[in-house]
Parts: structure tokens; sequence; C-alpha cells
């Protein structure tokens, strides 16, 4: 069975995702059995739509349409991290998502949601794409959840509260259409995480506004959360933390083929580590870790083509 990981943040991570790609082309003994990149999720910057972690900046179209190709060349989807849950029907015509959409339109790429409203618009207005179910709308009662599976969605993001409860997961159903998120730094049944999705879907709003009137005062009290900046290692003696052999031992062989790693906002020598933890095998860790760093820091390329 394939065993699909969906990697964090095609703009943020570009370099370093493009180079795992490689890797596992060029490399394929290093890594475990089955693993494939599933997708690369993010937004480009600045999104309205987007969600879940905020992001800003500014980007040309060029380099937009540079970063799909690179991609979907690799037959790799992009996913449009729109989980955005304050958006409102005057946000639906935005010119700037609306243009990315436009762009990855070709039956690859994918949409994660959370809004109906938004759902509904990028369903009607671009049905070509694979719509994902975010783990942001916390589906934490079975049947609730059971109920989203049956739905119209690609796959359904598992609320990390899910994890490890194997009792739980073995009577999930539709276990090929559920992916779960492997290295959360949210603390286990955090009761402040809509209260802080819901602050970064307004912050989100408030800032791509701004910066399209920048004459407009732009003054938003910061949401304090320790855990978003938490490194690989402080996060893996959580309750609600995969463990790799877990993920081919236990997971796999129920029936689960997809594995979310979060990391949108942290450092690239963050996520390359979880990418070493999850999809190399330890005995290669070493010499693929410090291929790909020094690739990273000094613009050097280790690959033998």
């Amino acid at each position: 069975m394939a065993v699909k990981y969906h990697l964090p943040d095609f703009v943020r991570h570009f370099k370093l995702n493009m180079l795992i790609c490689e890797m596992l082309r060029l490399r394929p003994e290093a890594f475990y059995d089955g693993v494939e990149i599933g997708s690369v999720y993010g937004t480009f910057p600045t999104s309205l739509w987007n969600g879940g972690r905020s992001f800003s900046g500014s980007i040309d179209p060029r380099s937009i349409e540079g970063i799909i190709k690179q991609f979907n060349d690799r037959k790799i989807p992009i996913r449009f991290t729109f989980t955005n849950p304050k958006i409102k029907l005057e946000h639906l015509k935005d010119p700037f998502c609306n243009t990315c959409l436009k762009m990855a339109d070709n039956g690859l790429n994918e949409v994660i949601v959370v809004s109906p409203l938004l759902e509904d618009y990028i369903r009607m207005k671009y049905p070509n794409y694979k719509i994902t179910s975010s783990t942001c709308k916390q589906l934490e009662d079975m049947e609730a959840l059971k109920e989203e599976l049956e739905k119209d969605y690609n796959l359904v993001v598992l609320d990390y509260n899910w994890n490890n409860n194997f009792e739980m997961l073995e009577k999930i159903p539709h276990k090929e259409k559920c992916e779960l998120l492997v290295n959360a730094c949210c603390t286990p049944a955090c009761k402040r995480r809509k209260e802080h999705y819901d602050y970064i879907g307004d912050y989100q709003i408030r800032l791509t506004e701004h910066m399209r009137h920048p004459d407009e005062p732009f003054d938003f009290k910061d949401f304090e959360c320790p855990q978003m900046g938490m490194a690989l290692y402080q996060t893996t003696g959580y309750s609600t933390h995969i463990k790799p052999d877990d993920i081919y031992n236990k997971y796999v062989p129920m029936g689960y083929e997809n594995f979310k790693i979060e990391g949108r906002s942290v450092p690239d020598i963050n996520v390359l580590e979880a990418y070493m933890y999850y999809m190399v095998k330890p005995e290669y860790r070493d010499e693929i870790r410090l291929f790909l760093m020094l690739s990273l820091t000094r613009g050097q390329k280790y690959f033998n083509n």
C-alpha cells in the first residue's frame, strides 16, 4: 500500500520540498517502502481565504505559475489551504484567490475547506478541484465524522485527538478517505483551538485588506500561543503524536494511507527533520539530512542524475 505524505508549504518551503521530491526519485532505497508525496499544501501570499496559519507577503504571477508547474510536472498536486472560517459573501469574489484557482485549474490540484459558503462557491465555479475537509472543523464525534466521510470529499483530515485511539480508529469507515495529522504542535484537547482558528481568519482578512489599502491603520492584538513555534522533538511526547513505526506497523495495516506533516509556519530545518523522522529509514537519515542541509544552505546540488 502507498504511504502518502502531504507536505507543508509550496511557497515558504518550496526549495526544501523540491529537494525532498528529487531525493525520493533518485534515492528511493533511503525511504520507507511505499512512500509517496500526496500533495504539498499552502497558499500564495497574501490570500484572504487562507486559514490555519497566517501568511503575508506578495508574489508575482510568473512565480505562481512556476511553482504550480514545478510540482505538477512531477505529478504532485498543490493543495490550497482555503480554510478561513470567517468568510462572508463579499469575500467570495476576492480577485487574488480567484486568480490563483484559475491558474491551477487543471484537474490535478486540490483545495482544503472549512467554510460551507466558500466550499459551495468553489464547487460551483471550479468543479475540477478535488475538495478536502479540513482538520480545522474539529470533528470529534463519531457520528459527525461518519457523516462527513459520506460527503463528496476527496479526503477528510481527522481531528488530531483521534490519533492513537486505536479502538475508535478501527471503527472509522472509509479509512482510505482519512488523513491523519501526525506531528500536531497543539496541546492535546486544546480548549482554545477554535478561538485561535477564528483569530487567524479575522487576522488574514484584515491583513489582506490592509495590504490593498495601506493608508488604513492595521492594529491587531497578538494571539498568545507558545505552541506555534514548537520544534519536532518538543511534541513527540504528546498523546496525539504519531510515531513513524506506528504508521507502518499499525495505521497502514488498518487501511490508513494519508498522513499530513504540519510545519507551514516553522523554519525549513524543523520541517526537514520531520521529513527525516517520518519518511527516511534510520540508517540513511544522517546522509540524507546532510545532503539536503548543504543544498539548502550553500546552494550546492548533491544529486547524481
